[in-house]
């Protein structure tokens, strides 16, 4: 009795609870009708009580179909205004649902604007894992971890092995006659284990084409003509699994990219009486868009001071991506601040790089130490 005292107060404190909680009933056949406690089915088939998994693939016209909200008096990042017919909602998205991962990121404790920008920078495509109200909220009256109710790590791993004197330090074996299927044994200390690269991990991607419809000749060929360089896109067996389960895609957008030699790097500048001392430059690029480059970094003042190097792209501004915006929009949000500005850059390897896989390098930044 205590117990449930305790219990029925800490519900009745928070009125957002309460306004999502049905009305408890007891069955001898199907038990208790408690979203704590039982299963219901949703209406794309998976349960109620459980995470559901949606892989949302967009092209630059669309939106996702949804908006994200945090709202007064109710916990987690809601899921609102699913647009009837589009995106999200033949998903399988509902209103209210609670976002618990990005990507594979768990979000669920992150400041809002910061899970906004995460999928903001996924581009046009993005996973999202959520969990129904009902459930959300009923687990954290409970005092319940909500993590602890999804998968461990099932993201994919991109990983980029530079060649020395003895190869690559992988060798790749398979069904004899299966296409497609391609598992990997690591040399102990070899070029691919430095690289991140997991033995026993299945093979999904080389140099960002699928091996999917590869046969082993096939795939040998491709390998002798990488050169000195390659990138992988790998999975364990129990990444594989969930993706084949939820039906979905497994791409280089939904990797862990933390083994790649490539990083965002972010400057945080105060300007002087000299000012910031660079200048910003639109280019064209190899892919046909344009980019704002930094050039004439002028030694001592704050751009150097903070580490920009000639010939960085410029990506982000105070947290904004800037893609899509023209020169003269990129100045005038970096002359917001008067006296000072974040920006988020990537030298020329890495543009390189991640233009060559079709990624945005936003995409897998981690702001360790967020202004």
């Amino acid at each position: 009795p205590d117990a449930c005292k305790e219990i029925r107060d800490l519900l009745l404190h928070d009125k957002c609870v309460v306004s999502n909680l049905r009305k408890f009933e007891f069955n001898p056949k199907d038990g208790i009708d408690n979203p704590a406690l039982s299963l219901a089915e949703d209406t794309d088939g998976k349960g109620l009580g459980e995470p559901r998994f949606y892989l949302l693939s967009k092209d630059s016209s669309e939106t996702f179909g949804f908006c994200l909200h945090e709202e007064l008096g109710c916990r987690g990042h809601i899921i609102r205004q699913v647009e009837l017919g589009g995106l999200a909602q033949r998903k399988g998205l509902q209103d209210g649902d609670r976002l618990l991962q990005v990507n594979g990121h768990f979000v669920d404790h992150m400041d809002h604007s910061k899970v906004v920008q995460k999928i903001k920078a996924s581009g046009n495509q993005v996973l999202l894992a959520v969990l129904d109200s009902n459930t959300y909220e009923t687990a954290k009256a409970l005092g319940r971890d909500v993590s602890q109710m999804l998968p461990a790590d099932i993201r994919p791993r991109l990983c980029h092995i530079t060649r020395d004197k003895s190869g690559f330090g992988f060798s790749v074996s398979g069904p004899e006659g299966t296409k497609g299927t391609f598992q990997l044994s690591v040399r102990r200390d070899g070029p691919a284990e430095r690289a991140g690269l997991p033995s026993g991990s299945w093979l999904l991607e080389l140099n960002g084409d699928s091996v999917r419809s590869y046969s082993r000749t096939q795939l040998a060929r491709k390998l002798k003509r990488s050169g000195s360089k390659m990138t992988l896109l790998v999975a364990s067996s129990a990444a594989e699994q969930f993706y084949r389960l939820w039906g979905l895609r497994v791409t280089a957008a939904l990797a862990d990219a933390s083994w790649l030699p490539f990083k965002v790097r972010k400057l945080h500048m105060v300007k002087g009486p000299d000012g910031y001392g660079f200048l910003l430059k639109e280019e064209d690029c190899s892919s046909g868009t344009t980019g704002q480059f930094l050039w004439e970094v002028d030694a001592g003042l704050p751009a150097e001071r903070a580490g920009m190097k000639e010939g960085d792209r410029l990506l982000a501004v105070n947290g904004e991506s800037i893609e899509g915006l023209n020169h003269q929009e990129t100045v005038m949000r970096i002359r917001a601040q008067e006296e000072q500005v974040t920006l988020l850059v990537i030298d020329p390897a890495g543009d390189k790089f991640y233009r060559s896989i079709g990624l945005s390098p936003l995409q897998f930044f981690e702001d360790s130490n967020p202004a």
